[in-house]
């Protein structure tokens, strides 16, 4: 019997990638319930692939016991395209399926944070402007109100 393929979801973070696997469902059943891959095997092993511009890259193997769980895949170059495949087997059963490829660009800074910078960079340009433009106006430089005496003319 083949093993999977497992659920694979991927998300962005800072310089690195979020990795939730959901192991593959079994159809073998014991009592009419079906019985999960960690209640046969008790434990397996997967093997994340991260597929970058640079080639195919398969990380170290891992263990697991649960049947959902998480994995960060950190030291990543920001802004660029990483798609993960992953392959899960049992010491009893190397016989596997690989998860089809999901794809994500890992985020270099939160987005908000460029929000927020360009707002208090505008919001500070226009009080030195506004500043600026009162001092000139109390100076006598901008709305000239006054005509000049004649005497100077």
């Amino acid at each position: 019997a083949f093993l999977g393929p497992a659920e694979v979801n991927i998300s962005s973070c800072l310089n690195c990638i979020n990795v939730t696997i959901k192991l593959p469902t079994s159809h073998f059943r014991k009592n009419g319930k079906r019985l999960s891959l960690t209640d046969i095997y008790k434990e397996l092993d997967y093997v994340i692939t991260l597929k970058t511009l640079d080639g195919e890259h398969k990380r170290p193997r891992e263990k697991t016991t649960e049947e959902v769980f998480s994995t960060v895949i950190e030291e990543l170059y920001p802004n660029r395209n990483y798609c993960v495949s992953v392959m899960v087997t049992a010491s009893l059963n190397r016989n596997y399926v690989s998860s089809a490829w999901k794809c994500v660009t890992a985020d270099s800074v939160a987005q908000e944070d460029y929000h927020t910078v360009a707002i208090a960079g505008a919001i500070w340009f226009s009080l030195m402007l506004a500043g600026a433009l009162k001092c000139m106006h109390a100076g006598g430089f901008v709305l000239l109100n006054k005509l000049l005496p004649h005497t100077l003319v």
